[in-house]
């Protein structure tokens, strides 16, 4: 019988490391897409290493489901690397820009003083609108933009979550065995 808190869904961090090679974004995606796991968010960029990618990916799931997505990434053979971040022990952060209308310089003046007190960043201006930048949690970014809409939002543009974890704990403590990694290239 499984227990109430294996079943239960919520948003987990799942980080992976891939050889930076064509199509591998969309290998890791396509995997998730054949075991009909949604991806919440997905984030992709260069890391310290040469060559080697980090894909940050946010996924709605179970405990069981999480564990068979990231034993089936583990398998995918341009992955060196996959951990699943815990919440509590890591650091999880997205980036939005929020182009505001602010028609009058009052309306400007108090989109700047909520800007300054989520330490955003004003980094466009003209007479019908500002541009924020912020940089945070989701639930910080959506406070934002929930005091924001009184003015009047024209558009939002929105990373997916990207995260490390806390201390000196890495995602490279996590690679695969190099054995393990080489003996899969020279199978096929």
């Amino acid at each position: 019988m499984k227990r109430q808190a294996d079943t239960e869904r919520k948003l987990y961090t799942l980080c992976i490391l891939v050889q930076d090679i064509p199509g591998v974004l969309s290998q890791v995606a396509r995997l998730f897409s054949r075991k009909g796991y949604n991806i919440e968010s997905i984030v992709s960029g260069e890391t310290d290493k040469p060559g080697i990618t980090r894909i940050t990916i946010g996924i709605l799931a179970d405990q069981t489901m999480l564990e068979q997505i990231a034993a089936q990434c583990s398998k995918l053979l341009p992955v060196t690397a996959v951990k699943i971040l815990d919440e509590d022990t890591s650091i999880r952060r997205e980036i939005a820009l929020v182009k505001v209308a602010a028609a009058d310089r009052g309306a400007r003046d108090e989109v700047i003083q909520l800007a300054n007190i989520f330490r955003a960043k004003v980094i466009d201006v003209s007479r019908e609108s500002l541009t924020l930048g912020i940089f945070g949690s989701n639930s910080k970014i959506t406070a934002l933009i929930g005091m924001l809409t009184d003015f009047g939002i024209l558009e939002i543009a929105k990373t997916g979550t990207i995260a490390i974890e806390r201390g000196k704990n890495t995602i490279y403590d996590d690679n695969k065995l190099k054995e393990e990694y080489d003996y899969g290239k020279h199978v096929l």
